[in-house]
C-alpha cells in the first residue's frame, strides 16, 4: 500500500469501456509526514476522495481486486482517505 496526495484528475474521453463511470485521479506518493516523495500515479478512485486529501493505494493485482474494479485495467486503486496516521517508535 502506498500513501499518497491528489492533486489533480484525469479526462480521458477515450478509453477502455471497462473504465466508463470510473474517476481517475492524479496522486503522488507522499511520506507519514506528508512529504512529497518522486513521481506520479494514475489511480481508479473507489472512495470519493477529493482534491488534497491524503489516500491509500493499492497497486498491482491488489488494485483489480477493489471494489468496482474487478476485470478493470488498472495498475492503482485508491482504497482508503487517511483520517490521522500515528508512528510510535
Amino acid at each position: 500500500m502506498i500513501l499518497a496526495r491528489i492533486l489533480g484528475t484525469v479526462v480521458a474521453t477515450r478509453k477502455d469501456e471497462r473504465l466508463h463511470g470510473k474517476k481517475l485521479l492524479i496522486v503522488r506518493p507522499v511520506t507519514p509526514e506528508g512529504k512529497d516523495e518522486s513521481g506520479y500515479l494514475v489511480a481508479v478512485d473507489t472512495v470519493g476522495a477529493g482534491f488534497r486529501e491524503t489516500v491509500v493505494v493499492v497497486s498491482g493485482s491488489s488494485a483489480r481486486m477493489a471494489h468496482g474494479c474487478k476485470d478493470c485495467p488498472v495498475d492503482a486503486a485508491i482504497v482508503g482517505i487517511v483520517d490521522t496516521i500515528q508512528i510510535e517508535e
